[in-house]
């Protein structure tokens, strides 16, 4: 029980308040105090005999035979205490025999007892808070996932992209303690990508006043018409009653600017909701000059919504917006604010190393960032609805986003799946599409397809009628005819341009376009057993050079595109195609799986971006290849490139539009220098060497302050340096990593594809972990604990002088 009383005094303290001071909303992170177990895919016995008993959770609402972990009498002293958002697929070994698609983690059908999982967590609800409504949202669990609440059974969710909410109001022991548990079976892949096991996004207990906002329950969208000296914004607000008498109320809003003014009221509305009756209101606010949301100034508004009962405030609901144009046109492509703008975008999944699919929001940040840093300017959810989080992060950041549907259908639990993603995401001004799905073969050709497209496009507008959807398509010519705005995958296999000409009133999206890229610092094939491989820009595959050139010049050229979207931002877990085992991640992210950026990472920086840029590359600790002819490369926006190697001018070349350069040259141990010149004079140097061994570690930190909270991490970036300060290129030293003070080691990560070992620790709070670093560099993920003060991590490998870096961790 002291347990149980210290997890419930960690869940107090994350009470997060989003009500005025008349207000009675609480948003509380249910992230601490959870107790976890793996169960059992195939035999009941071994999976705490869920579901077996005479009158089991199904029969009886609450049967006194009960026993299972859902049961307040269940001990589960000997689990594991764990935080969330937390995958337990992280910690697996890798197999041979595992799935290819999810990376070769011992997860899946072929493994039951490592694909079911337990959680488990008490939380006190006080006497005063009987007459409020009471919910438990769930951001995302993988998969299958049964919740319970004090041994009632609340329901389910097959999908691990759904947010979940379930009002627990009737079953709650107010004040005392009530057991929320969960069982998540992710014995199926619902991608064929790395997915995760568990509660792997966070989950919140809302509290609320007996008449308030419906989960989700406001829509709020302006009409805006150049010069945009006046903007109508509309609220549409589900307000719910969960009393069981008529209640009369009013609601009123307000628009505030992001300094907190209030900008714009509407008038308040009176009505009346019978027991347990939710109803919509319709409202309207004017805003003069209203301040636009963009990519380079992505400014925020909030609406607060105010219901009051009898002269009583119930409930002030926000609402965050920005307040923007949007448009794919047929001959200009996308406009923003009624200025054309290309989308210079990428595919992610939300996995990262170290911590699998269970990222923190600072992490997230910290990877948009990387993004940001290349000129990226949009993010496709591949494939299927992004986590709460990520979607605020791109509101602030002013990332332009696809939000992408898991699964193409019209059925009852297609269409439900659907409205869930939507309802819960249409108030993000960073959406510009929604996507109902992606490279459906088995209907891009058949009527059946076209039909499906249409039907989902119709639903799409039903809920949200100021943004248009696609499903992205793999080359078939038959669902296409269906879409408002059309997502190719390839042009390779699409045959944009003439399909274009068939059809000029086609808007078209790049949903899809390769990379070529491959392991990061890996130039010659001669890895390939290894699990790594070069990238295929290179010229590796004969007739292919610089795809990643081919995707970004034909969008570029096109004014009637809006862009592309590269296959990926990141490298992730699983489909490690065209490689197998030991190989478990893709290789085709502009980064690495630590966020570490590969050689075209500088290409779209060239071309994405107004920074002059200059890389040359391959490295110059080529050993092993002395006397043999190399290629030199530079991705560079100068006018012209000079190259000097080993004291020998190769000679100025000039730049072409979107392009590269390269020069051979006999490879020996030296140094290699590259001028770049802008109107005839030189603006950039870089100078890459044959290094000396390692013999040193550097460390540095994202940022140096973190909030005392239990969730903001800090990204350290571990360098191998030789005695001159230089990276060395191909070092991989094994590193032993210990940290000090108020914080633990979250992850690590070093973005080797092939890399077998751990890299999540398995106990709560890591002090201490081994990894190898990857080409000159490793990763740690450092989390902060609830307690002020100084964090220190050391880094130690042999014959090599030790790195440390500190970071503060306070209250904000």
């Amino acid at each position: 029980m002291n347990a149980r009383r210290i997890a419930m005094a960690a869940i107090a303290m994350m009470a997060l308040w989003t009500a005025t001071a008349q207000g009675t909303r609480e948003k509380i992170c249910l992230n601490e105090g959870w107790k976890f177990s793996l169960g059992h895919a195939s035999d009941p016995t071994k999976d705490f005999g869920s579901g077996t008993e005479y009158f089991n959770y199904l029969t009886k609402a609450n049967s006194i035979h009960n026993e299972g972990p859902y049961s307040t009498k269940f001990n589960d002293s000997t689990w594991t205490a764990v935080r969330l958002p937390h995958d337990w697929a992280a910690t697996l070994p890798y197999a041979r025999e595992a799935s290819h698609s999810h990376g070769y983690k011992t997860v899946g059908w072929k493994y039951p007892e490592t694909s079911v999982g337990w959680y488990r967590t008490w939380i006190h609800i006080p006497a005063e808070d009987q007459g409020k409504r009471i919910l438990v949202q769930f951001d995302g669990i993988f998969r299958n996932a049964t919740v319970w609440c004090n041994g009632f059974y609340m329901g389910g969710e097959p999908s691990g992209y759904a947010t979940q909410v379930y009002d627990i109001t009737e079953y709650v022991n107010y004040g005392g303690d009530n057991v929320l548990c969960v069982r998540a079976d992710a014995s199926l892949e619902e991608g064929w990508f790395y997915e995760g096991a568990g509660i792997y996004r966070d989950a919140w207990l809302l509290k609320q006043g007996s008449v308030s906002v419906a989960p989700f329950g406001t829509f709020v969208y302006a009409d805006l018409q150049e010069p945009f000296h006046q903007a109508i914004v509309h609220v549409e607000t589900e307000v719910h009653n969960s009393s069981i008498a008529a209640q009369r109320y009013e609601i009123s809003q307000r628009l505030m600017d992001a300094e907190g003014r209030v900008v714009a009221c509407s008038q308040a509305v009176a009505s009346t909701l019978k027991p347990k009756q939710t109803a919509q209101n319709k409202q309207q606010m004017t805003l003069a000059k209203p301040h636009l949301w963009s990519t380079a100034d992505p400014y925020l508004y909030t609406v607060e919504t105010t219901i009051t009962v009898d002269g009583r405030t119930t409930d002030v609901y926000t609402t965050t917006t920005g307040l923007r144009t949007i448009c794919f046109d047929a001959n200009r492509g996308f406009l923003l604010n009624g200025q054309p703008l290309k989308l210079k975008g990428v595919n992610m999944h939300q996995d990262h190393a170290g911590v699998g699919a269970a990222m923190p929001e600072a992490l997230m940040a910290w990877r948009i960032r990387q993004l940001k840093q290349i000129g990226c300017n949009a993010y496709r959810a591949s494939h299927n609805p992004m986590t709460p989080a990520q979607l605020d992060i791109c509101d602030r950041e002013g990332i332009l986003v696809i939000d992408e549907n898991r699964l193409t259908g019209i059925n009852t639990e297609h269409q439900r799946l659907l409205e869930n993603m939507i309802r819960r995401d249409r108030n993000h001004p960073s959406i510009i599409l929604w996507s109902d799905g992606n490279e459906e073969w088995g209907i891009e050709n058949t009527i059946q397809g076209t039909r499906i497209a249409q039907a989902m496009r119709e639903y799409t507008r039903l809920l949200d009628p100021t943004r248009p959807s696609t499903i992205a398509n793999a080359g078939g010519g038959e669902m296409i005819k269906g879409l408002d705005v059309v997502g190719f995958n390839y042009i390779v296999q699409n045959d944009v341009d003439n399909r274009k000409k068939a059809h000029p009133d086609w808007k078209i999206v790049g949903t899809e376009e390769t990379t070529g890229c491959g392991t990061r610092g890996i130039y010659f094939s001669r890895q390939q057993d290894k699990g790594r491989m070069p990238s295929l820009n290179r010229g590796t595959k004969p007739g292919v050079e610089n795809v990643i050139e081919r995707g970004w010049k034909f969008y570029a050229e096109r004014p009637w595109a809006a862009g592309l979207f590269y296959w990926t931002g990141f490298d992730y877990r699983g489909e490690p195609n065209p490689l197998e085992y030991p190989a478990h991640d893709s290789e085709f992210g502009i980064l690495d799986y630590c966020g570490f950026p590969k050689d075209e990472a500088w290409y779209l920086k060239a071309w994405w971006t107004d920074e002059p840029t200059l890389h040359v590359f391959p490295h110059w600790n080529l050993h092993g290849h002395e006397g043999e002819e190399i290629e030199l490369w530079a991705y560079s926006n100068c006018d012209e490139v000079e190259l000097t190697v080993n004291g020998k001018k190769l000679g100025h070349q000039p730049m072409p539009k979107n392009g590269h350069l390269k020069w051979r040259a006999v490879y020996q141990p030296g140094r290699v220098v590259a001028k770049g010149y802008k109107n005839g004079r030189c603006i950039l140097t870089q100078t890459i060497e044959t290094t000396k061994p390692a013999a040193q570690i550097r460390m540095q930190a994202d940022r140096t302050t973190l909030c005392a909270d239990g969730r903001d991490v800090a990204v350290i970036t571990v360098e191998i340096l030789d005695g001159k300060g230089r990276r060395v290129p191909d070092a991989c030293p094994m590193l032993s990593l210990t940290l000090e003070g108020e914080g633990r080691i979250l992850g690590v990560g070093n973005g080797d594809p092939s890399y077998l070992g751990a890299d999540h620790p398995k106990e709560l709070d890591c002090k201490q972990f081994s990894i190898p670093a990857f080409n000159g560099l490793a990763q740690v993920i450092v989390q902060s604990s609830k307690s002020a003060g100084a964090i220190r991590l050391t880094a130690t490998a042999e014959n090599l002088k030790s790195g440390v870096v500190s970071v503060e961790s306070g209250k904000r």
